[in-house]
């Protein structure tokens, strides 16, 4: 235990995961809450008058241990979990949010920060000083610390359990995506499944000491099966089963979850004095209101739709022309997507994934970050890490210093959530003048190696690589001085402009020439690839665009206004309705799986992918009116937004970097809808 409650005797302060036991986190939990409530005191019970330095310095410097506890804790708990770490997460969640709770309702500290904040104009404060002693106040008004002692009461019991609620939310999720196994015997049912696909169907299948093949929910699994295999009974068999996670009446069923978890976040907004949620949520945002998001979401919808209905006919049409399909379902649509992308484009994954070998895909994202920004990578076999699969790098600076800690972890496993994420163990601030290195991490879930060939990825696969890098490189690159602006610490629809900007690499000729090459012949890709690739870049835009902004519709309307849910079920379909393509599946809803706004931080947020891609193309289009390795202009996106965090309002930092606010010609221009 002693291990987690002090500072790490390693290499570079790195987590040392070898050494700690799943018994040491709860005792570890409680000395570090013990220890950072002991650091509240002493700023509290300070005898001098409160100053900025002794108050809002302190209170962002409090808590270091407890802060990268959480961080190891919590991050095992998405990427390296058990049955036994669910349970301690059980119990430590509502220690933590009554922790939390207990600063920001505790009203004497309230009232320091509060006399520093109303003499801030004579404090003479940098920006990001300014911006912290803002944030700090607001932490405390915008939780309960205004409130009456009664309604402080009510606040903490609604927090510890929407902490619950959502933790088990994420549970069920995982333990139905994980109970689910289809195991073929014959062949010929899962013909037109490509080779890479089948073989590491079969080495699943071995796992669980069976012949023939296996597929499970989790994306490499799932989503060639439902892209390419020709028997439409099967399709149809596992797309439902993908879709009624948690919507099967039984012990991980999450209806009860999603009306309990919408119902508890309108209570706790209301009680603040906001009128919902999402007016709550966007007040920290740069879309600010609920009707801003709506009408951003609905102008995007009104300019999406006419090419997704298009498309949508196009698609149907040619799934009646080739196999005789009278109704499009939702377990055609990637199967036959895929036939006519071959079709127009002749481009299959199939023909690319030998070009997108993962340790060849890697190493050009270290490489185009060296062109850009002047960092580069050096994988190192001496840092701890918490499974084999984990690679570990130093990431050093143009002068050749320690600029970051790198861990990849690429393949899914059983305890591993489904997806990709970027996540840190430890953030960068600078303290007693030493600018302490950030920690940084991406988890993913792509295609592993098998018997007979490495890990060849999907083109979806580099670009959600170089997605989550771009996340890890505003995490590395920070150079803040608080812990709590640093990195990506921005507002939530500012965060995704530094991942998404880094995907448009993966389609210039330029930057595919550094590491798309095949992984035998060590021949670049075709020039003729390349093109295709970029053409086909907005093939169905329409309709993805359609997804996207439907999942942002549901969001909104779960939290931009209080109301009751009688049936998740009808309430979504209402919610949706306008975007809908395929027929409604009975046995199917999405919400009580859709983990990024009830088990993430995405609750009023979903629309912030598109509002990013409006910044992110806006960027683009910068660099490439410059060249894209432009170094003038890499400098201006490292200093004015990379490196920056939350130290200021997004959007002067983005006119800082641009010149001009961001316009949305460039998204819909690349996106082909104008």
């Amino acid at each position: 235990m002693k291990i987690l409650t002090q500072k790490f005797n390693t290499k570079h302060n790195t987590a040392p995961f070898s050494q700690i036991k799943l018994e040491d986190y709860q005792p570890a939990f409680d000395e570090n809450i013990a220890k950072a409530r002991a650091e509240i005191d002493a700023i509290t019970n300070n005898p001098e008058a409160p100053t900025f330095e002794n108050t809002i310095e302190a209170l962002d410097y409090s808590g270091e241990n407890l802060d990268r506890l959480s961080s190891i804790f919590f991050n095992l708990n998405s990427a390296e979990t058990c049955d036994e770490m669910q349970k301690i997460a059980q119990d430590v969640s509502p220690l933590l949010t009554a922790f939390s709770n207990d600063i920001a309702l505790n009203e004497d500290l309230f009232k320091r920060v509060k006399a520093v904040y109303e003499q801030k104009e004579k404090l003479n404060l940098s920006p990001e000083q300014a911006t912290l002693l803002d944030k700090k106040f607001k932490s405390f008004s915008r939780n309960g610390a205004l409130l009456s002692e009664d309604k402080k009461i009510l606040l903490r019991e609604i927090d510890t359990v929407l902490a619950k609620l959502k933790l088990t939310f994420g549970e069920n999720v995982l333990a139905e995506t994980n109970s689910y196994k289809l195991h073929i015997s014959n062949e010929d049912a899962i013909k037109g499944l490509p080779e890479g696909a089948k073989e590491m169907a079969r080495s699943l299948a071995k796992s669980d000491e069976l012949d023939g093949w296996m597929f499970t929910l989790d994306f490499p699994s799932y989503l060639p099966f439902i892209t390419y295999v020709e028997n439409r009974e099967l399709r149809k068999e596992i797309a439902i089963a993908a879709g009624r996670k948690a919507f099967q009446g039984n012990d991980y069923d999450n209806q009860e979850n999603v009306k309990n978890i919408v119902a508890l976040r309108h209570d706790r907004a209301k009680l603040l004095g906001y009128k919902s949620h999402s007016h709550f949520v966007l007040e920290e945002r740069m879309a600010q209101t609920p009707e801003k998001v709506q009408s951003f979401l609905n102008d995007l919808l009104e300019k999406a739709k006419p090419a997704a209905e298009k498309e949508f006919a196009e698609l149907t049409a040619f799934a009646k022309e080739l196999d005789g399909i009278d109704k499009l379902e939702k377990w055609d649509g990637a199967y036959y997507s895929e036939k006519l992308k071959q079709k127009l484009f002749n481009l299959d994954d199939e023909i690319l994934k030998p070009y997108f070998k993962l340790e060849n895909v890697l190493n050009g994202a270290f490489t185009i970050a060296e062109k850009l920004f002047g960092i580069t990578f050096k994988e190192v076999f001496d840092i701890d890490k918490y499974h084999e699969n984990v690679q570990t790098f130093e990431v050093l600076d143009f002068e050749n210093q320690l600029a970051a800690i790198f861990y990849a972890d690429f393949f899914p496993r059983k305890g591993k959530r489904n997806g990709a994420w970027m996540t840190s163990f430890k953030p960068q601030y600078i303290k007693n003048d030493i600018n302490e290195r950030p920690h940084v991490s991406i988890v993913c879930n792509f295609t592993p190696p098998t018997e007979t060939k490495p890990s060849l990825l999907t083109f979806n696969e580099v670009t959600t690589l170089f997605h989550e890098f771009g996340h890890a490189l505003h995490g590395m690159l920070a150079n803040t001085t608080y812990p709590s602006l640093s990195g990506t610490s921005v507002y939530w629809d500012f965060v995704e402009l530094p991942s998404q900007v880094m995907e448009n690499w993966c389609y210039e000729p330029e930057a595919l020439a550094l590491f798309a090459k095949h992984y035998e012949t060590g021949e670049i890709i075709p020039q003729q690839y390349v093109e295709k690739i970029k053409e086909s870049a907005s093939f169905l835009e329409g309709m993805a665009t359609m997804r996207q902004l439907s999942f942002g519709l549901l969001d909104m309307a779960y939290h931009g206004k209080s109301q009751s849910i009688e049936n998740v079920k009808a309430f979504e379909k209402n919610a949706m309705g306008n975007t809908v393509l395929y027929p409604d599946v009975e046995e199917n809803c999405m919400s009580v799986s859709f983990s990024h706004i009830f088990q993430g931080g995405y609750s009023s947020g979903y629309y912030s992918y598109k509002w990013a891609e409006v910044l992110d193309a806006d960027a683009f289009a910068y660099f490439q009116e410059n060249g894209i390795f432009n170094k003038e202009i890499a400098t201006k996106f490292k200093e004015n937004i990379l490196s920056k965090g939350g130290t200021e309002l997004p959007m002067e930092l983005y006119k800082r970097f641009r010149g001009q606010e961001p316009k949305p010609e460039a998204l819909l221009k690349r996106a082909g809808l104008i």
